[in-house]
């Protein structure tokens, strides 16, 4: 009994021990900037797991151990270590100023104020404010010297993304991804954009020299989040919203009564024209009223209209029957009774669709280890029929200290992805699979088949609505309609199947050894797998391909690649002075694969695979490899944190050139200096200022495989192998090399309330590889060789204000602007086939590739506007000089001289000169953001002046072309009370009208109003009595408004100049969300 009370007295005073060994504490945390508290500050206890976070005081308590140590932090701020006391005031200093910043480059990090390249970082807070399917489209106006354009609002589809112009005619210009130091090979939309935490854009040669082969158009290095050492969070985070149509339809005539009121003028003027008719007024009334409807190659094919029978559609004014209807009785081929009534086809086309999207992650931490990990779930439907994405992705990433010298790490990414694609056709409004095409329509056809009863009949087999084909042989109705006959492309978009999903895994392992105090040993090892399979049918009843009974196809696919690295680092350091040493070695290898088959005569179109077929149309499989391998080394160096150097050198290899040319060497040379840190530098309101030069020279090998060896087609001829030629091998073809100067400064003003970078680039591509096209009678298309030079120069501007800071209200602003010109400046003598404007050089398409000229320069005709007597359009002619004898006068190019200019008819008479380019002159963004007791807001807009389109969906509405849309702006044409109009008169079956000139080219300048987000975090004095640490609920919208010159036209669709509205329109997309941290 005795001994068990003294064990109950030593445990009852060990306890009134450990309680008495318990203190109190409170403080509170402030600012050293501003003097302000810092609101979410967390106090840990070190050694244990306990920790508190601060108020909207700044205000904490806890009870600790006596004599405890605490550790206090903040994003943004520096960490520090304080011994417990009562009544604690701790002050943290701010460790965000600019140049301290630490900039991911190739194969690790550097202090930005020793950073001597050109980088633009995008952090996490960007990046979710965006609602964006690929995280690269965050991008978007908020770096200089990235081009961005998005040529389809297909779900799913990605932006086109160019670094600091052009580099090379026909080798790929995309940039390289870096994902976790890995280069990555796959889709980016297989990243949950949630996950990542900075988006690091190499621009120079001297930052991504590095990466060799493969970094020659930049690199865009995507950091993914990590686990933290301070504490652990759960964050979910879900939104819901509604996509719509972000560009309208260019200004047609949409009232079918004005419809026919044009193109009744447009045939009443051909029939009175000498080149056309030649009739009388009375005759040419009634020829035009005759062929307006009717199915000759005159008419359009349908009349909707109701009038009594002794009239005339159209008057003698030019104005409908003011006694006629909409809506027709007609019988048709097959005697039944069908209704025609016009309907209205871009709201068929186009609706509002559901975007949704649910995020949650992990983030935790042990004393040795930190882990993340995260799930999503995105759900966006098309805004048309049969389109949609879905994709699944979940990521865990670890790294765990072994010993004091070994740490380890992993990082996996799954996701799975299904979607549904609008058939877009060939792009080509001519395309009778092109659903898009329909937004050219006329405004008189009918989208259905309607009974004599007015109602919309069904078709049976498909169980859906019947539609009109517009032709007089696949239904009863036998009308024939003269644009896209015998097409219902939104009818085989909604029974027609084009389907794809897949399954993207990747992988990165990572050993980091400490061998010495400043020797260090890293592995980067990683593999990627894209697996995927298509399908696509074709229905069995109507359309274009119903005569095959149906018919179905299927694709597999599959590419894996691999990545490995090892890097020994040294960083001495001897006084003043620090180095950084750096050796490494890479390999890469990609492969893939692909299987691929059609058949026709389909049993049941319920069941789409190849074994419910029964004729088999082709087969098909192939394979492809990839190898790259590189040794490289850096040298970085520093005196005084003030004087900065940097010296790297790669040396590559490419699987794509012949053995003998594989290799190649590429270096950069880089210095820095710290103005602001120099002793005689007196200016209080600079914090830091500096200057940085540097050049380096890269190679791109983006050609495709075995352009240095013959290549052939393998065909059947009589049941026997033959082979065909495709393309000539040329082993001598190697690197295209580019070099770039890189000059600049950084810099912070007035307590970083002013920061940014002006930074001028000389980039310049030698030995450009391009296709040299070989006469027919050589059997061959032609070869790859390298044959000519680029040269892009250009000046950027990056300022960031931090305006106002205060405890209650902070604003902030960004800008940049990048302007460039690019020239080509050497062209193989081989490919001068011709002189434009004293330019050597060649045409292609409407472009001219010639010496001192820009990428995608105009080559066209030029229009002298109309004729005020005749009303018919104009074109420039040049007519040359000629001596005594008769013969043409030469230049000093061997080019006949132009002695005068004269206005023609003929355009097969007129002269092509050259007229601008579509790169544009200036590009950019800007925007502001708020936040003011718990509202935070922010604004951005993108914009581009200068560069040319070349609007085609303009040229095709302004021509008197049967059954297609028509634009307003033919009510402002020549007539005899309009002479003055610079828009010929509207004549059917004028050749020359809507000739091919620089009457169609328009301004490529355009004001975007990017993205809006406004949010509202509650209190945390409200969220932590629930055991919650954060929740935000927020509004965004993207892509919400554009100006450009002409209603309808998007000039962001290409770099290229050209433009098109028979595409999946481009969307806005407006929702709301909630974020909820635990």
């Amino acid at each position: 009994m005795k001994k068990r009370l003294t064990m109950f007295l030593a445990c009852l005073f060990l306890s009134l021990g450990v309680a008495m060994a318990q203190t109190h504490v409170t403080g509170v945390v402030i600012s050293a900037e501003d003097n302000q508290p810092v609101i979410g500050a967390f106090v840990k206890v070190l050694g244990t797991t306990d920790g508190a976070q601060t108020d909207l005081d700044g205000k904490f308590e806890l009870k600790v151990p006596a004599g405890a140590m605490l550790e206090f932090s903040y994003v943004g701020m520096t960490p520090k270590k304080v011994k417990a006391a009562p009544n604690m005031r701790v002050v943290l200093e701010s460790d965000s100023k600019t140049m301290e910043e630490v900039v991911v480059v190739a194969y690790g990090t550097q202090k930005k104020s020793a950073f001597t390249g050109s980088a633009a970082v995008v952090k996490s807070g960007d990046i979710t404010k965006v609602q964006v399917t690929s995280a690269v489209d965050a991008l978007k106006n908020k770096v200089s010297g990235v081009q961005m354009t998005q040529s389809s609002g297909d779900p799913g589809s990605s932006s086109g993304i160019l670094i600091r112009g052009i580099g090379s005619i026909n080798a790929g210009g995309s940039p390289l991804y870096v994902v976790d130091g890995s280069p990555f090979d796959g889709d980016i939309k297989s990243i949950n954009p949630q996950d990542i935490e900075s988006m690091t854009v190499l621009k120079d040669a001297a930052s991504a020299a590095l990466y060799g082969a493969r970094g020659a158009n930049g690199v865009i290095i995507i950091t993914t989040k990590a686990g933290r050492a301070d504490r652990g969070t759960i964050t979910v985070d879900a939104k819901w919203g509604s996509k719509s149509r972000a560009i309208p339809d260019y200004d047609y005539i949409t009232d079918p009564a004005a419809y026919y009121e044009m193109y009744y003028k447009g045939l009443y003027n051909y029939a009175v024209s000498p080149d056309g008719k030649g009739m009388k007024p009375e005759k040419a009334y009634i020829w035009a009223n005759k062929n307006l409807t009717n199915s000759s190659s005159f008419g359009l094919g349908y009349n909707v209209y109701t009038y009594p029978a002794n009239e005339k559609l159209i008057g003698t004014d030019g104005k409908l029957n003011p006694n006629a209807t909409l809506g027709r009785m007609v019988t048709g081929k097959d005697g039944q009774q069908y209704w025609l009534q016009p309907d209205n086809w871009i709201d068929a086309i186009y609706s509002n669709a559901l975007r949704q999207e649910y995020s949650a992650t992990a983030v935790g931490n042990t004393d040795k280890s930190t882990f993340y990990g995260s799930v999503n779930y995105l759900q966006d439907d098309g805004i048309t029929v049969a389109s949609d994405y879905r994709r699944f992705t979940g990521r865990l990433k670890a790294d765990y200290q072994i010993n004091d010298w070994l740490r380890i790490g992993g990082n996996m990414n799954y996701s799975h992805y299904s979607t549904h694609y609008a058939n877009g056709g060939n792009g080509d409004s001519g395309d009778s699979g092109n659903m898009f095409a329909f937004t050219r329509i006329a405004p008189i056809y009918p989208l259905y088949l309607r009974d004599g009863n007015k109602n919309i009949m069904r078709h049976d087999a498909s169980g859906l609505e019947a539609y009109d084909y517009g032709d007089n042989t696949s239904t009863g109705l036998g009308l024939l309609r003269p644009f896209l006959s015998g097409s219902n492309a939104l009818s085989d978009n909604r029974v027609n199947l084009d389907f794809a999903d897949g399954n993207t895994f990747n992988g990165v392992a990572t050993v980091d050894v400490r061998f010495l105090k400043d020797l260090t040993f890293r592995s980067v090892n990683s593999v990627y797998l894209n697996e995927s399979r298509g399908k696509g049918t074709t229905n069995p009843w109507f359309g274009l391909y119903a005569t095959e009974k149906g018919s179905v196809s299927v694709q597999h696919s599959r590419s894996w690649s691999y990545n490995y690295q090892q890097v020994l680092n040294w960083k001495p350091v001897f006084g003043l002075h620090d180095f950084d040493f750096m050796v490494g070695h890479e390999y890469y290898r990609f492969t893939s694969t692909s299987l691929n088959g059609t058949k026709t005569n389909m049993f049941d179109f319920d069941y789409s695979e190849l074994s419910g077929a029964v004729v088999t149309k082709n087969t098909n499989s192939s394979s492809g490899f990839y190898n790259t391998e590189g040794w490289f080394g850096r040298v970085n160096y520093s005196y005084d944190n003030k004087y900065f150097g940097e010296v790297s050198y790669r040396r590559d290899a490419s699987s794509r050139f012949h053995p003998n040319h594989r290799w190649g060497n590429f270096w950069s040379l880089g210095g820095a200096w710290l103005i602001s840190k120099e002793s005689w530098f007196n200016a209080p309101w600079v914090d830091e200022l500096k200057f940085k030069a540097s050049y380096g020279a890269q190679g791109n090998d983006n050609i495709g495989a075995f352009r240095y060896t013959n290549t052939y087609s393998i065909v059947p001829s009589d049941n026997a192998v033959a082979t065909v030629k495709r393309s000539r091998g040329n082993e001598k073809i190697s690197w295209e090399k580019q070099g770039m100067f890189n000059v600049g400064f950084d810099f912070s003003f007035f307590r970083q309330r002013l920061s940014g970078s002006i930074v001028y680039f000389d980039r310049s591509t030698k030995d450009m590889l391009a296709f040299f096209s070989l006469p027919i009678t050589f059997g061959w298309a032609g070869y790859y060789d390298n044959i000519g030079d680029m040269s892009n120069r250009g000046l950027e501007v990056e300022l960031f204000g931090d305006i106002i800071r205060t405890r209650d209200f902070k604003w902030g602003a960004h800008l940049n602007l990048t302007t460039y010109k690019n020239k080509i400046t050497r062209i193989a003598d081989a490919n001068k086939t011709m002189w434009a404007d004293g330019a050597p050089g060649y045409q292609s398409g409407r472009y001219f590739y010639g010496e001192g000229q820009s990428m995608y320069t105009f080559y066209l005709k030029k229009y002298a506007g109309v004729d005020p007597e005749t009303g018919k359009a104009l074109y420039w002619q040049d007519k040359y000089k000629k001596n005594a004898a008769g013969e043409f006068e030469l230049d000093k190019n061997g080019q006949p001289i132009v002695e005068e200019r004269v206005k023609v008819e003929n355009t097969e008479k007129a002269t092509y000169h050259l007229c601008g380019t579509s790169l544009p002159d200036v590009y950019g963004g800007f925007g502001t953001n708020f936040a003011w007791k718990g509202f935070d807001f922010s604004i951005d807009f993108g914009y581009q002046l200068g560069g040319q389109v070349y609007d085609d969906n303009y040229a095709a509405a302004m021509n008197h072309n049967r059954g297609s849309a028509m634009h307003v702006d033919l009510y402002k044409a020549w007539s005899p009370e309009n002479k003055g109009s610079n828009i010929p008169r509207v004549q059917h079956q004028d050749q020359y009208t809507n000739a091919s000139s620089d009457r169609w080219l328009t301004s490529a300048s355009y004001f975007s109003l990017q993205n809006i987000n406004l949010g509202y975090t509650l209190p945390a004095k409200l969220t932590r009595k629930y055991g919650v640490s954060k929740v935000r609920i927020y509004a965004v919208g993207d892509n919400l408004w554009l100006w450009s010159k002409r209603k309808g036209l998007d000039p962001r669709q290409s770099i290229n100049g050209g433009v098109s509205n028979v595409l999946y329109s481009n969307i806005r997309t407006i929702s709301g969300g909630i974020t909820v941290t635990f």
